[in-house]
């Protein structure tokens, strides 16, 4: 993950989809990172609230979501 730099002096966040979304987009999640925080969001209210998170309890929430 990455970040794209836009006109001026601001950065757009690059997001990627869950690889474990639903094929119909009925349940999409996409995540994107900048240097310490992963951001969150559903992918059909792009412009809708958004998560903001810091990347070791990002990294918790994964070690934990993966055990359950």
């Amino acid at each position: 993950m990455s970040l794209k730099p836009l006109a001026g002096d601001g950065t757009e966040l690059e997001w990627f989809k869950s690889s474990h979304s639903n094929p119909d987009g009925a349940a999409c999640v996409e995540v994107a990172s900048t240097p310490g925080t992963i951001h969150v969001r559903d992918s059909k209210h792009r412009h809708g609230p958004q998560l903001a998170v810091g990347a070791q309890q990002w990294a918790a929430f994964v070690s934990y979501a993966a055990d359950h």
